[in-house]
């Protein structure tokens, strides 16, 4: 080969080494942009879009509530000067819808702007998407490259595509521990929580379950505790409260039938709690279209899921306290994937993908 030939192919080389830097850092602020719809898309997926024109951002936008404007909508809406999008590059972290949903296609308004070249993250795996908004833009002659910081985009939406591909909720274990490993002591006196956790770590929670669609807990805890399984100490939306109580043995007037969420009860009507509970749960449960769950107790439930195999990340808080005696922790065998502090207790991270 000629040292023309090896030249050329080298130019070429470093040409697309640096195109493939540039879409991953734009993909990289889709995702960021994203990130702002968390707990507030559902049941849409979390997806953000950038607009470039020359080297230059023009446009940029995310999806903010189900109903309204698709990220890519309001990217293309905070472009001031339109004629530009005919010689721009569209970025989008999930692959632009098809179909007319509650609003109209994403890709059809991109063909109407005609937008020559589209960088999508991944493929959507709804069944209405998966692919077709693909080949509806590389039909109308756009550019389209696919698969730009894909398990980053996947990530993003391990809830949409857990329930979309599983066939269940995104599935996240909760529980705090004291030091010699129990969840709750062997008598109190009375019906409310005995903290384990410091102010912060509870506060962290609340921040949790405004990012989740469903929290769930079984009959016990509503009985010992009288949780509101709310959010209280964070800003944003209430999780729908999910509660087992097979024989309706949970008090009329306990804080979970309030009116400050809705609340769903799992009785022995719903399923069979004679077996495979887990199982039915996330049937039902996927049946009722919740995306996410936080499983925050107790113990017996926790470790049913455990044992079902059938959850995602265990989120664990070892505090400082002993109890000597009570309900002990759940028993998990998954490695630890993450660790922190937070002030004086500490936090366990376990994840179950496969």
């Amino acid at each position: 080969m000629s040292c023309a030939c090896i030249s050329r192919i080298n130019i070429k080389l470093k040409a697309y080494f640096c195109d493939v830097k540039i879409h991953q850092k734009y993909i990289s602020r889709c995702i960021e942009l994203a990130k702002n719809g968390l707990g507030t898309t559902y049941p849409n997926p979390l997806v953000g879009s950038v607009i470039l024109y020359d080297g230059k951002i023009i446009g940029e936008g995310w999806h903010k509530k189900a109903g309204e404007a698709h990220a890519e909508v309001n990217a293309i809406n905070s472009v001031k000067d339109k004629s530009l999008l005919s010689k721009s590059t569209i970025y989008v972290s999930l692959e632009p819808c098809s179909h007319f949903g509650k609003t109209p296609p994403c890709s059809d308004l991109i063909i109407h702007h005609k937008i020559p070249n589209v960088v999508i993250g991944t493929i959507d795996p709804f069944a209405k998407v998966s692919g077709n908004g693909v080949k509806k833009l590389i039909e109308s002659g756009a550019n389209v490259t696919v698969g730009v910081l894909e398990e980053e985009c996947n990530e993003l939406n391990k809830r949409f595509f857990t329930f979309h591909n599983k066939k269940r909720p995104y599935i996240i274990l909760k529980w705090a521990e004291t030091k010699d490993g129990f969840i709750a002591p062997k008598t109190k006196e009375d019906k409310k929580p005995v903290w384990i956790t410091n102010k912060y770590s509870r506060q962290l929670v609340h921040k949790w379950r405004t990012e989740e669609q469903g929290i769930l807990a079984g009959t016990q805890t509503i009985i010992d505790d009288n949780p509101s399984l709310t959010a209280r100490d964070w800003k944003g939306n209430q999780p729908v409260r999910i509660v087992l109580d097979k024989k309706n043995r949970i008090p009329k007037e306990s804080a979970i039938f309030d009116n400050s969420a809705l609340t769903i009860l799992i009785t022995e009507n719903e399923i069979d709690f004679s077996k495979n509970i887990a199982n039915q749960i996330c049937n039902y449960l996927y049946e009722k279209e919740i995306q996410s769950v936080i499983i925050e107790g107790g113990s017996q439930t926790l470790q049913t899921f455990i044992d079902a195999r059938l959850w995602d990340e265990a989120r664990v808080f070892k505090g400082l306290s002993f109890f000597s005696e009570g309900t002990k922790a759940p028993k998990i065998s998954r490695k630890i994937s993450e660790s922190k502090k937070i002030i004086s207790d500490e936090l366990l991270i376990f994840t179950n993908y496969d």
